[in-house]
């Protein structure tokens, strides 16, 4: 079930054209998570989260595709959390701007390739534009299955999990404060 509240004011526009949401969804060997999510109407601001009803400790789990039957397993990224791809060369930080989402291994993957699609049609650098090109090559091939691909998720809330017999969960140690 997901609780929705609309024409709240957004803290951005200060505008009545916010709406929230919110969903409890039960994620096998994951647990009870919620998915919260806030878009306004008006200005276009979106952001989301993925949190786990129980407190967690900090994580880091790998995952190598080796098939193209490993793009479908699935992903818990929180917003807190790094996700590494030291195959492809790539990485996206933790930070503001930074959202939760629940995926497969292929949606991780496509938003990455974005990234690369992005930057490949908006350069004027030959330079820039080849390697986007080839990295592209080598995204389709990883999608694909015919080349192994390292995936690192790095998360100081314990918020996110690759969920797979195959992925490897290492607890890590809270940081003092």
């Amino acid at each position: 079930m997901v609780d929705i509240i609309e024409n709240q004011k957004c803290v951005f526009c200060f505008k009545d054209t916010m709406t929230m949401t919110e969903e409890e969804i039960d994620i096998p060997y994951f647990g009870k998570t919620f998915v919260f999510g806030m878009s306004c109407g008006s200005c276009g601001v979106s952001k989301s989260d993925v949190e786990a009803a129980e407190d967690k400790d900090p994580v880091k789990v790998t995952f190598t595709t080796e098939s193209e039957e490993d793009m479908k397993v699935r992903v818990v990224k929180s917003s807190e959390a790094t996700v590494k791809i030291p195959t492809l060369r790539m990485s996206v930080d933790s930070g503001p701007a930074s959202d939760g989402y629940v995926t497969n291994i292929e949606g991780l993957i496509h938003r990455f390739e974005k990234i690369v699609e992005d930057q490949r049609d908006n350069t004027d650098d030959k330079a820039v534009a080849k390697s986007a090109k080839n990295l592209l090559k080598k995204i389709r091939k990883v999608k694909w299955g015919e080349i192994p691909c390292k995936i690192v998720i790095m998360d100081p809330t314990g918020n996110s999990a690759i969920i797979s017999e195959k992925a490897v969960i290492e607890k890590l140690k809270r940081k003092k404060k």
